[in-house]
């Protein structure tokens, strides 16, 4: 499976942050909505949190310039139009006799991704291969194992040149993403939520560059990526002050996952990373609002990108540098689990060894195996029906 669009040439550097993402396949007749307007004016490219190819159309002509999806998401686009995947999985199975309930499940989420990828070659093109891309998340029961991640990812990565491949940030998936990014697979960092993460996933991608220029491997631009789920972060934070009877004003709980992506942003651009900031697992529209302005990438699910042209949600294009109130990171640092997401190591954040204890973590983690096995289950009603 492949398509037409071929390897772009890389923007130069120093014109990144200045300009606007190139938008290629907005409608002019939707360029008046908030999310075409971000998108036009500054450099925060707008992707959207899901393949499916309805909505995803639908959001490119609003500006987008990029999706992201994981096994939530995927599974949610194949129940959308699950009549049609129902009878590819019978196609498939007839195809690949041998294959197995899990085979025959990221058959059909391969053809889902490299349909959604033609779809954003247009932004590929224009942007260099900075944006255009396309995620594919590699399968989360390989998350204890950075061999089978890594190849995975390659493979993920030759199914269409605009596939970027998402890996969780854990201690074993930062070691995949070394040698992935080495091996030339555009990377986003999952199941991230904190400071901490995002400072050891970029330190990874540029060692594995760093090798990757040393020997004189082909530089293209990658497009590599960070995601925060600053969503899931406050998420987190609300049950963990729920358990430990611990009153806090649910005000400056909905400012966690914002605050952590304002600072991973702002240290990556002050030391120099070649990957962005993603935010994702919207909970509140100030996760797209309050990081305008930023070279980093917004990614909302459609739903929340119309209520945001619903109700003519302002653009401040230098939203991205103005400060969370001191109120609110005060009475978030009275939280020891936002301490740990928002500090770096050393300072009171998390090593990489503890990423994968984290509470966050370890609920997501479940739901994307949870949905792997959800999928198993389709697959299965098509190979084995009920009598």
């Amino acid at each position: 499976m492949t398509t037409t669009a071929h390897a772009p040439t890389p923007a130069p550097a120093g014109q990144r942050a200045a300009s606007a993402n190139p938008l290629p396949s907005l409608d002019p007749s939707q360029a008046h909505l908030p999310t075409a307007v971000a998108a036009a004016t500054t450099p925060t490219a707008l992707w959207n949190d899901s393949a499916e190819i309805g909505e995803l159309t639908k959001s490119i002509a609003w500006g987008a310039v990029g999706a992201t999806c994981n096994p939530v998401i995927a599974l949610a686009a194949i129940k959308a139009d699950q009549p049609r995947w129902t009878a590819r999985i019978r196609e498939l199975a007839a195809e690949h006799p041998t294959a197995g309930e899990s085979a025959l499940g990221w058959m059909v989420v391969e053809e889902l991704s490299v349909e959604a990828a033609r779809l954003l070659e247009p932004a590929f093109e224009a942007s260099g291969g900075r944006n255009g891309r396309l995620s594919m998340q590699t399968d989360p029961r390989f998350h204890r194992d950075a061999a089978a991640l890594v190849e995975q990812a390659v493979r993920f990565s030759e199914l269409a040149p605009n596939i970027i491949v998402k890996i969780p940030a854990t201690k074993t998936g930062i070691e995949a993403m070394e040698e992935a990014a080495y091996r030339g697979v555009s990377l986003n960092a999952t199941v991230s939520f904190t400071v901490p993460q995002a400072v050891a996933v970029a330190e990874a991608i540029e060692r594995g560059m760093a090798r990757r220029e040393a020997d004189g491997l082909p530089m293209p631009e990658f497009g590599h990526v960070c995601t925060i789920m600053g969503g899931r972060l406050d998420d987190w934070l609300k049950a963990y002050v729920a358990k430990q009877r611990i009153l806090v004003d649910p005000g400056h709980l909905e400012w966690a996952g914002v605050a952590a992506l304002k600072k991973a942003h702002h240290l990556f651009v002050e030391r120099g990373y070649r990957v962005r900031i993603l935010s994702a697992a919207f909970r509140n529209s100030m996760q797209w609002s309050e990081l305008q302005g930023g070279d980093l990438v917004v990614s909302p699910p459609f739903d929340w990108q119309a209520r945001f042209n619903e109700n003519n949600l302002p653009v401040n294009p230098h939203a991205i540098d103005e400060p969370v109130a001191e109120e609110h990171l005060a009475a978030l640092r009275g939280i020891s689990e936002f301490v740990k997401a928002y500090e770096l190591e050393g300072e009171g954040g998390m090593s990489v060894e503890e990423f994968e204890q984290f509470g966050a973590t370890r609920h997501t983690l479940r739901q994307f195996l949870d949905a792997d096995a959800q999928l198993d289950a389709i697959v299965r009603d098509v190979l084995v029906p009920a009598p």
